[in-house]
């Protein structure tokens, strides 16, 4: 017998609904995880429907709510986007655990959204030069790098339409 309720909560909100809710956590922890966080599991419809899972470095931009990826120009993930825009990434901190206690308490953040080619030349510098600030402050680094592969890099950016995270306890 089909679940009615379930039926109508999922034409009414395209995304479900977090089961343990306890563990949810607020839309301002999602986004400072989003911010404090350096790398991430991007996931995409890959070749012949197979799920594809890459692991990825991002920024989130606070002043635009998207999250934004550099890589090269072809490959899996670019005809992946290609065939198919959708797209989820997943975060997580490092966790801790309480005083005298060995289960891991660990934030994780979904994004589910779509993805889009950057092609702002203005916007691909501010995208790789905020990812380079986000792992070094070493300017001279930053000026390398962008003169050598600013030509060859391409950027993504997530837009999201559902942001959920929750606090759970790995026992």
């Amino acid at each position: 017998m089909i679940n009615v309720f379930y039926f109508i909560d999922r034409v009414i909100n395209l995304f479900r609904r977090m089961r343990r809710f306890k563990q949810q956590i607020s839309d301002e922890e999602c986004r400072e995880l989003l911010k404090s966080s350096k790398r991430g599991v991007l996931s995409l419809l890959g070749d012949d429907g197979y799920p594809y899972g890459v692991p990825v470095d991002h920024w989130y931009c606070e002043e635009d709510g998207k999250i934004y990826f550099h890589g090269a120009r072809e490959g899996h993930k670019i005809d992946s986007i290609r065939r198919n825009a959708k797209a989820s990434y997943c975060i997580m901190d490092n966790g801790y655990s309480n005083p005298g206690e060995w289960i891991l308490h660990i934030k994780s953040v979904v994004v589910f959204g779509k993805m889009e080619f950057v092609t702002d030349d203005e916007k691909i510098v501010e995208i790789c030069t905020h990812l380079v600030k986000k792992f070094t402050d070493d300017e001279n680094y930053l000026r390398q790098e962008l003169a050598k592969a600013i030509n060859r890099v391409q950027c993504l950016a997530l837009v999201p339409e559902h942001i959920t995270g929750k606090l759970v306890e790995e026992s």
